[in-house]
């Protein structure tokens, strides 16, 4: 059960939220799958050169620090170019003793459309190892495992860490409350519509300062590691780059609280409050 609240409430909470409901995708042969283009999306959220880094406690437990960088991907995929993000997640302390966790998360999003074409993810916690390669074929609709399996998903599917930048890039300005926002993401080979409804606005104050925010309380699935959904809220900056600030999340067993340490290379000003 550990580890599985670790993880979820760490890389998921990342994501902007637990998901509400999965389905299998489909097996396919992908060279036989037309091909139906690529999509265009506006960035102006995140650029190569940036890196943040979070402080998650467990309780009263200072329990990992996760990190993100963004850099400029040194393959083309045919003649696009992409980034290559890297997230890694380590314990600390006393929690490193009882549940160590190594976790090590890379994955090349296209520059032009903001959806991945290769996601790996090599993780060891409390020895419970997960290792995976997908290679995405966007254009196609499908993805292949690391075993060569092709498979059908929905336009421009994300995977778990790229849907945390593809969602910085969504346009939140004319938001009402109770509006919801949904991203389509792959985690497990299995396909998730990831929900995150609008709250409101917010003032925040974490390690790293004090900012004005966006709050998003993420539609989960209760039952599993929350009780009900309003146990999970995540906070976002109020500005271009939509950067997560905090996010706290109360767990059957406890509460977990993740909080930005620190960032550097943002594409914009961030929003601050002095």
């Amino acid at each position: 059960m550990m580890k599985k609240q670790f993880f979820i409430v760490t890389m998921l909470v990342m994501t902007f939220g637990m998901m509400s409901a999965q389905t299998k995708p489909s097996k396919a042969k992908v060279e036989n799958l037309p091909s139906m283009g690529y999509r265009t999306t506006n960035n102006n959220a995140f650029r190569a050169g940036e890196s943040v880094e979070y402080l998650i406690h467990y309780g009263l437990i200072n329990a990992g620090i996760a990190k993100l960088t963004v850099e400029e991907s040194q393959y083309k995929f045919g003649d696009r170019e992409a980034y290559h993000v890297v997230g890694t997640g380590y314990s600390l302390g006393s929690f490193d003793w009882f549940f160590k966790v190594r976790d090590h998360y890379e994955t090349y999003i296209d520059k032009q459309g903001i959806f991945p074409y290769r996601f790996i993810r090599n993780c060891d916690e409390g020895g419970y190892k997960i290792n995976q390669d997908y290679t995405f074929h966007p254009d196609r609709r499908a993805y292949k495992d690391h075993k060569g399996d092709g498979y059908i998903t929905p336009d421009f599917i994300q995977d778990m860490l790229s849907s945390y930048y593809y969602a910085r890039t969504l346009d939140y300005s004319n938001a009402k409350k109770g509006d919801v926002f949904t991203i389509m993401t792959l985690v497990d080979d299995e396909i998730y519509p990831l929900k995150m409804k609008y709250i409101g606005k917010e003032t925040i104050e974490v390690d790293a300062g004090k900012f004005r925010c966006l709050k998003f309380a993420p539609v989960v699935q209760k039952g599993r590691v929350f009780k009900k959904e309003e146990d999970l809220s995540v906070w976002i900056t109020d500005d271009a780059n939509h950067l997560p600030i905090l996010a706290k999340a109360k767990i059957l067993v406890g509460s977990v609280k993740m909080e930005l340490k620190s960032y550097s290379g943002l594409m914009n000003p961030i929003a601050q409050v002095q």
